[in-house]
């Protein structure tokens, strides 16, 4: 899990547009469900949408300023939550510890990769009504992994970004790099060096993998970031990462237009 309550996304460039919307939104999946959903348009739209993929804890406050700080550089910007099908469409009501791993484990557990695709595909489709055809997924952790899975040519996306998104098998379910076949959407891949969590090597099996399957995509791992290392508050080392990722995930915006 990446960010704590009170975290909040960096917040390295001037706003370019004012907001014209940040709102809440409920959608509905392709099986009824009803899902939790947060939308931030800028007045005028000046690049390619982005559909921003959580780490698992979901919807949080996190991704909401992190929708609207892409929105004030001209992107509108949607993000999803997991859990309407266990935990209700209303994220605000759910406790504080429904984050904590004990609790979260049996909402993560029920996620299957169709029911993933139909959100993810609802919320595409709400994102493309209100911005440009050409979106880019922009996942954190689980999200990383998400859209790593989202460079898959149904969805139709422009590009994908995954900050440590855990690209290998979890419990038996093949991941990115056993997936890597049937991936076509450039990916921007970002790693901490310093992250527990991913190790070297597996980062290297994905990219073998990607460039095995011919799909184009750049790593770039930042030496003594951990895990989670984009984030406002970070020093050292995870503070000139933090910077460097956000530049490249504008230029990545910028070029997928």
């Amino acid at each position: 899990m990446c960010y704590d309550p009170d975290a909040a996304p960096p917040a390295f460039s001037p706003a370019r547009q004012p907001l014209a919307e940040a709102s809440a939104l409920t959608l509905t999946s392709a099986d009824g469900t009803e899902f939790a959903a947060f939308l931030a348009r800028p007045e005028v739209t000046t690049g390619v949408g982005v559909l921003v993929l959580p780490d698992n804890k979901g919807l949080s406050a996190f991704y909401r300023q992190t929708a609207a700080r892409l929105a004030e550089q001209g992107h509108p910007a949607l993000v999803l939550d997991y859990y309407g099908r266990t935990a209700g469409a209303a994220p605000e009501n759910r406790p504080p510890e429904f984050g904590e791993l004990p609790n979260l484990l049996p909402h993560l557990l029920a996620l299957t990769p169709d029911t993933l695709d139909a959100d993810l595909t609802a919320a595409l489709a709400r994102l493309r009504e209100v911005g440009p055809a050409e979106v880019v997924a922009l996942g954190f952790c689980f999200g990383g992994r998400q859209a790593f899975r989202a460079a898959a040519p149904r969805f139709g996306l422009a590009g994908v970004v995954g900050f440590y998104g855990y690209p290998d098998v979890i419990n038996g379910a093949p991941g990115p790099t056993q997936l890597a076949a049937g991936l076509t959407a450039t990916i921007l891949a970002l790693w901490g060096g310093a992250d527990d969590h991913i190790p070297p090597s597996t980062v290297e099996a994905f990219d073998a993998a990607l460039t095995a399957a011919g799909c184009p995509h750049e790593f770039i791992s930042y030496p003594g970031a951990p895990h989670n290392f984009f984030e406002l508050s970070a020093a050292g080392p995870s503070g000139a990462a933090a910077r460097n990722a956000w530049g490249r995930l504008l230029t990545f915006l910028a070029e997928a237009a």
